[in-house]
Order: structure tokens, then sequence, then C-alpha cells
């Protein structure tokens, strides 16, 4: 049975409810989850919670190999697993494909691209997965701040519920990955982020709604929002990897994590090398740091307030910062071994 984004709402608050009611919303602070299946098929972090995000489960498996019908079964109003068995190439150059509630993204191997195309979330969409894609090549020459064009890979405006996984993005004209205005319980995880300016943007909203997990991605070759987080409640980074930094001798705007506005971020057991500023804090934001690595980096390497405690919110595994480089760079991006349906 499909039902309507509105209802579904209101089941994910009355489990919640409950859930607090039991108890079962806090953790103990030295919780530990077990180690993680890296090609795991269930969300984590801030995406599990709330009644979690399962995509297009249980909605019909097509697969798909042109615009047309990535673009019909994207937008449908009823749930479907997406598989992407090719490389697609947008038209026109930047165009949106609309991601419509209750879908999966998915694939197949690592066939499945979207060329000099945006995956696009409007405001109220729930429940989407996207997994294991190449989305690459809008970025228009010349044009490096691209203050003019809005060729994102994949943006989302006021959603919930969306777990961004095994991915790779590659030279976009604005950012790789923009989470904008008051979306929640967001997962971004095991992804490659690579060549290019703006690259993972969080917020463009007074409001301070936003929780978000961000973890094992990699991000080379990138100049700045890596990520960003402008007011975001909770914002817990952890065991990711940043290299290679792209225009290292910007002495502003380069930068690995950025916590703005009223941001509370955590940070854990990441790895920074030859990075400019691994991560700054507005005077307004919060930001806590334990057991990341720094290696020949240089700049801004801000801590200030308690921001939040991750384990009250959810269990997560964290891997030893020092295994960070060979665990991301094995496993983030699409993966020929992840499971598809």
């Amino acid at each position: 049975m499909h039902l309507h984004r509105n209802e579904r709402h209101r089941i994910r608050a009355a489990l919640a409810a409950l859930a607090a009611t039991l108890g079962l919303a806090t953790l103990s602070p030295s919780a530990q989850a077990a180690p993680p299946d890296r090609f795991a098929a269930t969300a984590h972090g801030f995406a599990s919670l709330a009644g979690g995000t399962t995509g297009g489960a249980g909605g019909r498996v097509v697969t798909v190999t042109t615009q047309a019908d990535l673009e019909k079964y994207a937008a449908a109003e009823e749930p479907y697993v997406i598989r992407v068995a090719a490389t697609i190439t947008a038209e026109p150059f930047g165009a949106n494909v609309v991601v419509a509630s209750d879908k999966t993204i998915v694939g197949v191997g690592t066939r499945g691209e979207l060329v000099q195309g945006e995956l696009h979330l409007n405001p109220g969409t729930s429940n989407v997965i996207i997994r294991n894609l190449t989305i690459r090549d809008s970025a228009i020459e010349g044009n490096w701040d691209c203050k003019d064009t809005d060729f994102d890979g994949v943006q989302m405006d006021t959603a919930d519920h969306v777990w961004i996984d095994h991915n790779r993005f590659s030279n976009i004209c604005d950012g790789q990955l923009d989470i904008r205005k008051d979306s929640d319980y967001v997962t971004v995880s095991y992804n490659r982020f690579e060549n290019n300016n703006k690259t993972f943007g969080i917020g463009w909203t007074t409001n301070v709604i936003t929780k978000i997990t961000i973890d094992h991605n990699w991000f080379t070759g990138t100049k700045q929002r890596n990520p960003s987080a402008d007011n975001c409640r909770y914002a817990h980074l952890y065991n990711n990897y940043l290299t290679a930094q792209n225009d290292p001798g910007d002495p502003v705007w380069t930068y690995g994590n950025w916590s703005r506005g009223r941001t509370e971020m955590v940070i854990e057991n990441s790895y920074y090398d030859s990075v400019q500023h691994p991560y700054q804090a507005d005077a307004t934001a919060e930001l806590v740091q334990r057991g990341s690595i720094l290696k020949n980096t240089t700049g801004r390497t801000d801590a200030w307030g308690d921001a939040f405690d991750p384990r009250a919110q959810y269990r997560y595994h964290l891997d030893p910062a020092a295994a960070v480089p060979a665990l991301v760079k094995k496993f983030s991006g699409p993966q020929a071994s992840l499971r598809n349906p």
C-alpha cells in the first residue's frame, strides 16, 4: 500500500514519540556499534531515525538506460527501485531529473552514470536513496565560480529522509551535493567527491533544523565546502578523508569543514592530509573535534562549545583515524560488489 506523504510523516512522528516514551531514543554514551557492513542496504546515521529511509523498497524494480525512462520513473508518484545500467547524458546541458518521494536510484555495478545533469529533489520530497552512481561533467570550461548557473550533481530543498551513498561526483559546475533549506534526517556516506570548487554545501536557511551524518567520504582535488554546514541542528562528521586539496594557495576560500551560523558540529577520527584550514567554526557555531589526524596542514583548527553527543542519537562504529585513508580509498564511490535489487 502506498501512503500519502502526510500519512508517512504522521506515522514517523508517532513512532518517534513512542520511541521517546519507551526510552529508545537515548543510547548509552559507551554504546559502540559492531563493525559495519560497508555495502549494507540499510541506511545508518540520521537517515535511519524517525521512521528510517527505505527509498523505493516494496515498489517495482525497473532498469533504465535512457534519460526518458530515468525521468519517467524518478518522477512517478508510486515507489520504484530504479537501476541505472548505462551512461545517461542529459539533454539539454545541465538538465534536472526530478526525483519524487519513495525512490531508490542505484547504479548497476559501476556502469550507472549521469553526465551533465542533476538529480533534483523538490520541497516536500521524502524517503529517497541515491547509491552507486557516477554523476559528472556539468562544469563549464572557464567558469570556475559558476555564479550564473545552478548545475549541481544532486540538489534538494526541504527534503527529508535521504541517503546518499557510494556515489562518485566529479567536475560539476556548482555544488556536487547541495542539501538546501530545511532538509532533515540525511546521511551522506562512502562517496567520492573530486575535481571541484564548491563541493558540498548544507543550509541556505535561517532555521536550525537539519540533522545530518557524513561519514567515510573522500574529498580529493576539491577546494571549498568539504562540507560547509550552515545552521544545522546537528552535523556529525566521522571517518572522512580530505586530501589533494585544489588551489591550496587561496588564503580564505580553500578549506575543509566549516561549522557556520548556529551549527552544532562534531568531527571524529577523520584524516586531513595537506589541507588548508582543516576545520573551522563561526563564533556563533559550535565545533567539537576528537581523534582526527592532521598531516601537513595549515590554518584554522577551531574547536569550541559542547555541540552534541552523537551516541545519544544513534549507534555507530568509529574506525581508527590512521586506517581512514586505506578504508576510504577502497570503499568510497561506486562498487561492483554493492548489492543491488
